[in-house]
């Protein structure tokens, strides 16, 4: 049975801790028939990004485009990195504290005895709120998976499947195959779906197949490929655009991420929003905390939320093409469901000094024991510090002047990272 809740959004989110025994608990019955009974109505235009790695990247530039036709656009994402408001935007712009605390209100009221988790609670609030602000698009970040994220209770006119990579392997299955099965739960009958990267599971392409999807899929229907002077270009099944500007976030695997973004909006039938001008000025104006974000705070600080193995080779790639001749010093933490060898080796070849830390999290791995897993892996010395300002206090007395630090493994790690240091 429900009851009255909070005042405050902070008072809410401690509540909304422990409404679960479970903090993940797969399954849609909950989530649509609160939904049901809310009776939301829903923005005109839904679409989904799903994936392993590259989600909020790609609905960041997804959203850049799309509010050039969208003036209510509403983006759900998840996890915050600083505060939870940064979970549902609408015109660019992460909602106050009143509209979210009305919505939980609202859903407090509907839900009755129905248990809900903390993820499911907060995506139909992002709904209620959508609702309430009179968005007219939105675009919903799967949390974990697919076929049983709560986003997936609602239908979408089209969605991205960035990649297929390891991760939340103990509710997602062992292999690439079996993830990919999940992840595809998002497809539907007769409906565009963008599949981002080159390699693509056969369970992914299957599924598909047996529903009737519109698969749309990298290197088969759409392509990509650089050009000299800091230029790419991308064709599509009908359109071609050359001499793009490349996207502000760093990395070669962005263009990845913006080539589907272009592919989604081809299939929905956005081509006024697919010429050279448009497609430069948006991309070029995206910024996203915590994704290789170089800041200056007593030297150079990196932020990067990589916290599979996957999104780790792409760090050190990408740092990798770094013309830089000093050490880098990086602070790491992550949660217990991680796979910490496998993220530490791939950044191993880019660090010169490791300072392991407690990720702001129940779920964190203690800093002693990755420590002593960093040590192993990589048999290089490793710092211990028991907080993140600890942490960064570190870093600062190893960093010299033309060092740099990273700081990685976790949005857990990431966020309080940056209040540390005041950014």
């Amino acid at each position: 049975m429900s009851c009255p809740g909070p005042s405050s959004l902070d008072g809410w989110l401690r509540r909304l801790e422990g409404l679960s025994s479970a903090e993940i608990v797969m399954g849609l019955e909950r989530v649509a028939e609160v939904l049901d009974r809310l009776e939301i109505a829903l923005p005109r235009r839904v679409l989904h990004v799903a994936g392993t790695n590259g989600k909020g990247s790609t609905v960041a530039m997804l959203e850049a485009l799309l509010q050039n036709t969208h003036d209510r656009l509403g983006c759900y994402t998840s996890p915050h990195v600083i505060r939870y408001n940064e979970r549902i935007r609408v015109a660019g712009q992460a909602v106050e504290d009143a509209p979210i605390v009305a919505a939980f209100e609202r859903i407090e009221a509907a839900r009755g005895d129905v248990p809900l988790t903390y993820f499911e609670f907060g995506t139909l609030a992002a709904l209620a709120v959508f609702e309430s602000l009179e968005v007219d698009c939105a675009i919903l970040e799967v949390g974990m998976g697919g076929r049983l994220d709560a986003v997936n209770a609602v239908e979408a006119e089209a969605s991205i499947i960035t990649n297929i990579a390891l991760d939340h392997c103990n509710w997602l299955g062992n292999d690439v195959e079996s993830i990919g099965y999940e992840k595809a739960g998002i497809m539907r009958p007769a409906k565009p779906v963008v599949f981002g990267a080159c390699d693509m599971p056969t369970s992914v392409e299957g599924h598909a197949a047996t529903l009737g999807a519109v698969l749309i899929a990298a290197g088969r229907d759409y392509d990509w490929s650089v050009e000299g002077g800091g230029r790419w270009s991308w064709r599509g099944r009908d359109r071609t655009l050359e001499s793009l500007a490349r996207p502000s976030l760093a990395g070669e695997f962005q263009l990845a991420n913006a080539a589907a973004v272009l592919a989604l909006l081809e299939a929905i039938g956005l081509e006024t929003l697919l010429d050279p001008q448009t497609v430069g000025r948006s991309l070029g104006g995206v910024a996203l905390t915590g994704r290789m974000q170089r800041l200056e705070a007593d030297g150079e600080w990196l932020f990067d939320v990589a916290h599979n193995p996957a999104a780790a080779r792409a760090l050190a790639d990408t740092l990798g093409r770094d013309s830089f001749s000093g050490s880098t010093v990086t602070v790491i933490g992550m949660l217990d469901d991680k796979d910490a060898e496998g993220i530490v080796s791939a950044v191993d070849d880019i660090t010169d000094h490791w300072i392991a830390v407690d990720a702001d999290s129940s779920h964190a791995i203690p800093a002693a024991e990755l420590g002593r897993r960093i040590a192993n892996a990589c048999n290089k010395p490793v710092a211990i510090a028991d907080s993140i300002e600890e942490a960064v206090r570190v870093a600062r007395e190893i960093a010299a002047d033309d060092d740099r630090v990273l700081v990685t493994g976790s949005f857990y790690v990431v966020g309080p990272a940056l209040s540390a240091l005041g950014l």
